[in-house]
């Protein structure tokens, strides 16, 4: 089909660039991009495209939000950087708005999702031994399958996908695995005395936007209150309106111990991440046991507060909860013999693909690629569908019709 698709001098010139001066440790879609506004992005031969993929869901405001670049900018022409031996201008600012917007004590900031998911571990175990009395050394973090949340050794030491995990050992101990959605398996790991905290997805992204079962997040709360354990929700992609809530876990009215965020709190203008709980947890790090050179930076506080405000003051939630909506209906009327499974809640969607050829899915992007619309698989058969929250209903439609297009290539 479309496995050897011609592309243009000028976008070969990048691509063999990469190659040749970049590690390869990304297989991207052979496109090159030279800017971006709203939910279109260019190539380099002026090319337009839906993104469909919003940065894995950083650019949930639209690319270069005019509010957010205009924060951007005034405040790259004043101060960028003090690193934390210094206090700066806008730090408590931004601390007292994002600990009020969630409705948390106190906020950790940090710089990629990554590296708040590494903070999140570090204050449950500490939490763990100094509030619970885990014996030292002996508090043990569960996870779900299926979960990802990064690539630093902690996260693939929680990983299932031996992509994540192969060739990359000895991994970190005291990290143990249950089965996702699966509230019977987390009580039974919770009797274990030395468990500080259950860390998971309210939808598993990267897994191909797994939603759980209704009653799912409410259990986690329940049995993490009951046990004592404390509730990590990795909300960096799930976050910040993507569902049709402003937390994902607002579907279900629950409230996690710790609260990870990233991504679209700088509205993919530059790496901004955050960590937060109330004082019990917060409080038992002191000076000097945990940092970051860029964490809370000027500039970055600058732009999450505002990325924060544009999500609230253009009803970003609403937007997504509607149009995730429209967008899943409009996919079933496709009636695609291809499309084994729609799932989703608000904008962050994906459709598993059924088709004798392994490689179907990276075919189908191509294709959509091609027709004007940019999408990425994960794990083999499914394509993750997340764009833009400022996507309309017209803009829905067209996209929709370019999907049922591909899809015909089939």
């Amino acid at each position: 089909m479309n496995s050897s698709i011609s592309l243009t001098e000028q976008t070969q010139h990048f691509i063999d660039l990469e190659q040749k001066f970049g590690a390869h440790n990304y297989h991207p879609i052979p496109v090159v991009l030279s800017r971006g506004k709203g939910v279109f992005v260019w190539d380099v031969d002026d090319k337009k495209y839906y993104d469909f993929l919003s940065g894995y869901s950083a650019v949930n405001q639209g690319h270069c939000h005019p509010r957010i670049i205009e924060a951007l900018i005034e405040q790259a022409q004043k101060l960028t950087l003090t690193s934390r031996a210094f206090h700066s201008s806008l730090l408590g600012e931004y601390e007292q708005l994002i600990s009020s917007y969630f409705g948390y004590d106190k906020v950790l900031p940090m710089n990629t999702g990554v590296e708040a998911g590494e903070t999140a571990i570090k204050l449950a175990r500490r939490w763990g031994y100094k509030v619970k009395g885990i014996p030292t050394n002996q508090a043990k973090i569960i996870f779900a399958t299926g979960n990802f949340w990064g690539r630093t050794l902690a996260a693939i030491s929680s990983s299932t996908d031996p992509s994540s995990y192969e060739n990359f050992g000895p991994f970190m101990p005291g990290f143990e695995l249950i089965a996702y959605n699966d509230l019977n398996a987390l009580e039974s790991a919770l009797q274990d005395k030395n468990v500080a905290g259950f860390m998971f997805e309210p939808i598993q992204g990267e897994a191909g936007v797994v939603v759980p079962d209704e009653g799912y997040l409410s259990g986690i709360r329940n049995l993490c209150s009951q046990y004592n354990v404390l509730m990590i929700a990795d909300e960096i992609q799930t976050g910040l309106a993507r569902t049709g809530k402003m937390l994902a876990c607002d579907h279900e009215n629950v409230r996690p111990d710790i609260l990870i965020l990233g991504k679209a709190l700088s509205g993919g203008v530059l790496p901004i991440s955050a960590v937060l709980a109330d004082d019990e947890i917060m409080l038992t790090i002191q000076p000097g046991e945990h940092g970051s050179t860029y964490g809370g930076n000027p500039l970055a506080c600058a732009v999450a507060m505002t990325a924060l405000q544009v999500l609230k003051d253009e009803k970003m939630e609403n937007n997504a909860e509607s149009m995730g909506i429209l967008f899943r209906n409009e996919i079933k009327k496709l009636d695609s013999p291809f499309i084994e499974l729609i799932r989703g809640k608000g904008l962050l969607n994906a459709i598993v693909i059924k088709h004798k050829n392994p490689e179907a899915s990276w075919e189908l992007c191509l294709s959509l690629k091609e027709n004007g619309l940019l999408a990425k698989p994960t794990h083999g058969d499914k394509i993750r569908f997340a764009p833009p929250l400022i996507i309309n209903e017209d803009q829905i439609l067209e996209a929709v019709a370019i999907i049922g297009k591909s899809l015909a290539t089939l």
